[in-house]
């Protein structure tokens, strides 16, 4: 069965399939889309997990072995194939189509693919998994669809806009979802529940002022003393809302810190980056981040946020831009490795 990544919720409504498929020709929506499988089965009660991850050293024997093994404290498992390339090759793919002909009892089994091609899309393997269960394919949304998305997107958060408002953020992102999805957040965080307005979008999306807060994100990452100083001081001249400020710096040290774990679980780092939501220029962004700011630091720093964010509520007597410039810097500062972690 192949349903699209925007049927999912409705399918997910009926009992649970054994095993399902999920195709990320679009990265958030593929993302989105496993969380959900992850949650639904949770939900449900299997809370044994077992994750596979083909990268370099992967035995495919795992696979069936996972299915295979019996557990002496939970009823129901939920197995993960991680597949970061789309590609499981020639072994891969024979021990692909003999787990789907048996999947074990008791287990619901999540398979997880980045984009694959026409090619890729007809392989007997594929073919094989989507007769066993579900094949969900997660598609760029083609740009008519980019503005209703961008709308059910704000009504989450209890916001709406006019049609001339939505178009103008959709024609902002030109159709990547994932810088859409950040900007949504970024008004949940700027205004309360209602109407937007053009004016408060635009004032959001375009960063008036002369400093974006994404740039002072790259800037903390990438250890740019001077950049920091000086965003840093026109940030607070010009008013900026700390609760976005904050909002940057945890987004992105959530992310470093998310790398970190899978590394020292002994995942490579495309497979890290990942489960990360770190995608196109910021996958680079964050790999450069990884190799001069270590596990340790960056979940100090983004504890530190949290002391900002008590601070910007005045909670406490200390002042939340000296936090913030003291965490920036701070981090800035971190050594320079002559190489960066391979994964």
């Amino acid at each position: 069965m192949r349903i699209g990544a925007d049927d999912l919720p409705a399918a997910l409504e009926r009992p649970l399939a054994p095993l399902y498929t999920v195709v990320a020709n679009e990265p958030l929506l593929g993302h989105e889309a496993m969380c959900a499988l992850r949650a639904r089965a949770l939900q449900e009660g299997y809370d044994e997990r077992t994750v596979l991850t083909n990268e370099p050293g992967f035995q495919w024997g795992a696979l069936r072995a996972a299915g295979d093994s019996q557990s002496l404290f939970a009823s129901r498992r939920l197995v993960e194939v991680r597949i970061p390339t789309g590609k499981p090759g020639r072994e891969g793919g024979q021990a692909l189509v003999a787990y789907a002909k048996r999947l074990p009892p008791d287990t619901v089994t999540l398979v997880s693919l980045a984009a694959l091609d026409w090619s890729g899309m007809k392989a007997a393997w594929l073919k094989a998994l989507e007769g066993a269960g579900v094949l969900v394919v997660a598609e760029p949304l083609p740009g008519d669809r980019l503005v209703g998305w961008i709308e059910a997107r704000l009504a989450r958060n209890g916001q709406r806009a006019s049609r001339e408002t939505l178009e103008f953020l959709a024609e902002r992102v030109e159709g990547n979802l994932s810088a859409a999805n950040q900007e949504v957040e970024k008004l949940a965080l700027s205004f309360d529940p209602g109407e937007l307005s053009l004016e408060q979008v635009g004032a959001s999306v375009l960063d008036v002022s002369r400093y974006d807060l994404r740039a002072l994100g790259a800037a903390m990452l990438d250890g740019d003393r001077v950049q920091l100083v000086r965003m840093l001081d026109g940030l607070r001249a010009e008013g900026s809302p700390l609760p976005l400020v904050t909002w940057t710096l945890a987004h992105e040290l959530r992310a470093l810190v998310v790398v970190h774990d899978a590394l020292d679980a002994g995942r490579q780092k495309q497979a890290a980056m990942r489960e990360a939501g770190a995608f196109g220029a910021r996958e680079g962004l964050i790999g450069r981040a990884v190799g001069r700011i270590d596990g340790r630091r960056a979940r100090r720093a983004l504890r530190a946020v949290s002391e900002i964010d008590r601070a910007s509520k005045g909670l406490g007597t200390r002042d939340a831009w000296q936090l913030v410039a003291a965490l920036c810097l701070g981090l800035a500062n971190a050594p320079r490795r002559v190489a960066g972690r391979s994964g």
